[in-house]
């Protein structure tokens, strides 16, 4: 892309100039920037380095591929200076890992490394997916969009008007279950809590917040976070997490901390989830409403294609979800879940490395 040197009058200046300079050797990457529910996403529509190994791969492989291979990228786009501790992203993956009819293949990445699934990024990429022409043919009002998640296949929903996406974006996942409900576990400092499990394209822990003395909505965050990252230890090393199909996805991505509202409701319930590295979720996170759903439907607090209503308690932001339809997947009774949101863009983006910099893939800052 030619960019070129603005003076503040918005008049092109005299020196028109290759931006940002960069090292011949270096990355360069473009980025398309959006966030949902307040959760950012930076989307990477190519990234060579993937491609060249994705086209021979199927995605669970390829995410230990890139991982083994590839972080570099990871952490200079997700860690300061180029993000912070709250940084998303999803790479778009072409090759064998987008074929069986899917539009476009996925791999998501956070600050301590990559997750199996992720309901904001599903929303955003939905929208991306179409104005960005990687859906061929769009149909009004509604465009079904289908991805390759590494935990399966997902398929959102997205307003299309001929022209643009719109608002609010739908998916439906992967088949959600309840792992485990009431078990307790001792928890350093907070003595012993009793905690659900639940799966909704990634393992989370669930309990409410009042157990650990604390309250989802006026405790300090800090203290939420903390309380939290002591639950998920606690549970991984307490429990054995299971997946039906690879053990590449049995293990606890987070602790989701509610405000116990766990019967239906017209009113909203309010949650916090702490994710990876005591990474917060500034959205009602869409993979752990699925998975919340799942336990709610498995204890019989709602009914299939009840809706129920999910509060970020960082940023107020809401999504939908409801349980709409039973299945089974391995040994679990399960369901699939339909999680709503609103994405939003935010700009775009071209990061540079210089080979000469000594911070080039980035510091972690907590």
């Amino acid at each position: 892309v030619r960019a070129r040197m603005m003076s503040g009058s918005g008049d092109v200046s005299a020196s028109d100039r290759w931006l940002p300079p960069h090292s011949p050797t270096g990355l360069m990457v473009q980025t398309v920037e959006m966030h949902t529910g307040g959760e950012p996403l930076r989307i990477i529509p190519r990234l060579e380095a993937v491609e060249a190994v994705g086209r021979a791969l199927s995605l669970l492989p390829l995410r230990r591929e890139v991982a083994a291979t590839q972080d570099h990228v990871r952490r200079a786009l997700m860690h300061e200076p180029r993000g912070h501790a709250g940084m998303y992203g999803a790479v778009v993956v072409q090759g064998e890992a987008a074929t069986d009819g899917a539009h476009l293949a996925v791999l998501f990445l956070h600050c301590a490394g990559y997750s199996t699934m992720c309901g904001h990024a599903v929303l955003a990429l939905g929208r991306f997916a179409l104005d960005y022409g990687l859906v061929a043919t769009p149909s009004c009002p509604e465009t079904a969009v289908r991805l390759h998640c590494p935990c399966g296949p997902i398929t959102a929903f997205v307003p299309w008007d001929g022209h643009r996406s719109g608002n609010p974006v739908r998916f439906r996942s992967v088949p959600a279950f309840a792992v485990a409900t009431d078990l307790a576990f001792d928890v350093p400092g907070h003595g012993k809590v009793v905690v659900d499990i639940g799966y909704g394209g990634a393992f989370y822990a669930f309990l409410s917040a009042k157990q650990l003395g604390l309250d989802v909505c006026s405790s300090k965050t800090k203290d939420l976070v903390s309380a939290a990252s002591a639950v998920t230890e606690a549970v991984k090393k307490q429990f054995k997490l299971h997946h039906p199909e690879s053990e590449d996805l049995a293990f606890l991505y987070g602790t989701i901390l509610t405000d116990g509202k766990d019967a239906f409701s017209e009113e909203p319930t309010t949650n916090i989830c702490v994710f990876a590295d005591e990474q917060v979720d500034r959205s009602p996170t869409g993979s752990g409403v699925t998975a919340h759903i799942a336990l709610q439907y498995h204890k019989g607090l709602i009914q299939l294609n009840q809706a129920r209503t999910f509060r970020s308690s960082i940023t107020g932001s809401f999504f939908t979800g409801k349980a709409v339809q039973a299945t089974k997947f391995g040994e679990y009774n399960a369901v699939i879940v339909e999680v709503s949101g609103e994405a939003f863009y935010t700009g775009t983006a071209t990061f540079t490395v210089e080979e000469d910099d000594p911070l080039k893939y980035g510091f972690f800052f907590k």
